[in-house]
């Protein structure tokens, strides 16, 4: 008898005997029971990448998982470094499936490595980014409230005076870190 976990989270059992190919749930493969929970945010992945015509794949929620655990923007080495189970050009190649199904967000930082995020939409939580020009660090930043409000209020003014329809909005700031400014480097 195997165990393996629906697309709900919850324990469902099969008889030996399936021709030895591995359980599987939306096309993903389980060899072994996996008592975590599925969150929503695989949820809300499972109907997204649906949505976009492909599979919820062991490797897109690694992934998943993985920025969900970094807490923060992370670069595809992060990723690896946390992950070393995923292979690199797999990872190139699930972000960019999962940036177009609005689960990841992409911090571009020109010649340097993109950092990766779990896309606001998922997470509920609207932020900017505070981007250090020297090590390439990236923080999130969280404005008040207020703050939001009156940058809102500009945002949408300069976009209606160019007739843009303004849908949201991502700030990132140009600077130099904590560590950087300490250190006396520009």
């Amino acid at each position: 008898m195997h165990h393996f976990r629906t697309h709900r989270g919850t324990l469902a059992r099969r008889q030996s005997g399936s021709g030895g190919r591995a359980d599987s749930v939306h096309g993903t493969p389980w060899s072994r029971y996996d008592p975590r929970p599925v969150t929503d945010i695989e949820e809300i992945a499972l109907h997204r990448l649906r949505q976009d015509g492909q599979r919820f794949t062991t490797g897109r929620q690694l992934i998943l998982r993985t920025l969900q655990q970094a807490g923060g923007p992370v670069t595809i080495p992060g990723i690896l470094q946390l992950q070393p189970t995923l292979a690199q050009s797999s990872v190139y190649r699930n972000l960019a499936v999962l940036e177009r199904a609005g689960l990841v967000g992409k911090i571009s930082m020109g010649d340097e490595h993109a950092h990766y995020e779990l896309g606001e939409e998922i997470t509920n939580h609207h932020h900017h980014h505070l981007v250090c020009t020297r090590c390439a660090t990236v923080a999130d930043v969280t404005l008040s409230a207020a703050v939001e409000r009156s940058l809102d209020e500009a945002l949408h003014e300069a976009a209606t005076g160019e007739r843009f329809e303004l849908h949201r909005h991502r700030l990132d700031l140009l600077g130099l870190c904590a560590k950087c400014v300490a250190s006396g480097s520009k």
